[in-house]
């Protein structure tokens, strides 16, 4: 009970912060296991994602995230292990750790789905994008039974902006695009560099509207 009200609490302070609104495009809500990837410009950024989906898969969705960030202070512990059940990889690699994709295709072997980030770190740049790590590579090849989703969440970045301390409301979007499509033999740049396309797909132009006019809305409340 107290991990589902704090879950409430995030999910409504998240909400209220960014206004969020959740299009999906080419693809709907369902039961199916997903490896959903996305930007990332902001330390909210996966608690945004994870908080667009409906609760029933909300249930069923990890965010992997960084184990030096989540496992500083107890709070942090409780939220990143009990709340978003989060799977916690050690992104510095030491001697010991375990295998970050080795623990991304265990969670997705118990049954959930998960939510990643390919440029492996906050884009604090001018870039748009930053290059993609190769980890979304051997998961999907690891585990080709997950749907590979693309999303682009637009704006959080300038709401969380790095080193402030108060956020900024503005109103963000959080756009599920189509599955991407696996092809057999398909080697590792040619399969980032695709993804990485899908992804872009899904960003508002500047001279268009953020709600995507092929989208589908959806409250995940």
């Amino acid at each position: 009970m107290l991990e589902r009200l704090i879950a409430r609490i995030i999910i409504g302070f998240i909400r209220l912060l960014t206004g969020a609104q959740a299009y999906w495009r080419g693809c709907t809500p369902n039961a199916a296991q997903r490896i959903y990837f996305a930007n990332h410009a902001s330390h909210g950024d996966f608690v945004l994602l994870w908080a667009s989906l409906p609760p029933w898969l909300r249930r069923r969705t990890r965010p992997v995230a960084g184990a030096d960030y989540w496992n500083k202070g107890a709070l942090r512990r409780f939220v990143g292990s009990k709340v978003f059940r989060a799977v916690l990889i050690d992104r510095e690699r030491r001697e010991g750790a375990p295998d970050p994709v080795q623990q991304m295709v265990d969670a997705l072997a118990g049954g959930d789905s998960l939510i990643i980030f390919p440029e492996g770190t906050r884009n604090t740049t001018d870039a748009v994008l930053l290059p993609f790590k190769s980890g979304l590579f051997h998961l999907a090849t690891q585990y080709p039974r997950a749907e590979l989703v693309p999303v682009w969440m637009n704006n959080l970045g300038r709401v969380m902006p790095k080193g402030e301390l108060i956020p900024v409301p503005l109103l963000c979007t959080v756009t599920f695009g189509p599955p991407l499509a696996r092809i057999d033999g398909e080697d590792k740049a040619a399969f980032l560099e695709r993804a990485r396309d899908a992804m872009l797909a899904l960003r508002p132009r500047d001279d268009e509207d953020e709600t995507p006019s092929d989208a589908t809305p959806f409250d995940p409340l």
